[in-house]
């Protein structure tokens, strides 16, 4: 005889290890999640390869030389060939949505500062600045700025909105990609 309690526990375990591995998280510790506030700044580390701009491009169709062609950025005025500003501006809604998965990100304002080239190390950084609640769901203003080779050289900044399902923030595991 079938045990129907037991096949739908393990249907029900079943389930949220597959689909909801981060819920799992807080039934096994005692701590409770860390909510965001305002003021709270979250960030994560990129190094943009020629492979990250030969895959944008086929994405983006944006095959302008200076990302391809030493020659045609120098005689352009930049040192080498440029990583795409919008693929640098990529790291907003990949640091807010590693933090909350399921967010919505609504709106975004970019000013391009300093050229970012292949091999530099981008510390991109979204800083809440502004959260109201609408609806059971969280409705949040981020400043946001990328600085490049660990200082203080300003290469895009802004502002970002994101649409929120909790204030919970999920754990990153490793902030860099090095």
């Amino acid at each position: 005889m079938i045990n129907f309690t037991k096949l739908l526990q393990e249907m029900l375990v079943k389930n949220l290890i597959s689909s909801k591995p981060h819920l799992l998280r807080w039934f096994s510790t005692l701590e409770p999640p860390r909510l965001l506030r305002t003021g709270d700044v979250l960030r994560q580390r990129r190094v943009y390869s020629s492979e990250d701009i030969v895959e944008y491009s086929k994405v983006s169709h944006d095959s302008n030389p200076l990302h391809f062609d030493a020659e045609s950025a120098k005689n352009a005025g930049f040192e080498d060939r440029l990583v795409h500003g919008m693929l640098v501006a990529a790291l907003y809604p990949r640091i807010i949505s590693s933090h909350f998965p399921g967010a919505v990100y609504v709106s975004q304002s970019l000013h391009f500062r300093s050229p970012v080239y292949v091999g530099d190390i981008i510390l991109g950084e979204v800083q809440a600045i502004n959260i109201r609640e609408n609806k059971k769901r969280y409705i949040v203003k981020f400043s946001t700025k990328c600085v490049k080779n660990d200082s203080k050289i300003l290469v895009l900044d802004g502002e970002a909105m994101a649409i929120l399902p909790t204030l919970a923030m999920e754990e990153v595991e490793s902030t860099a990609e090095v």
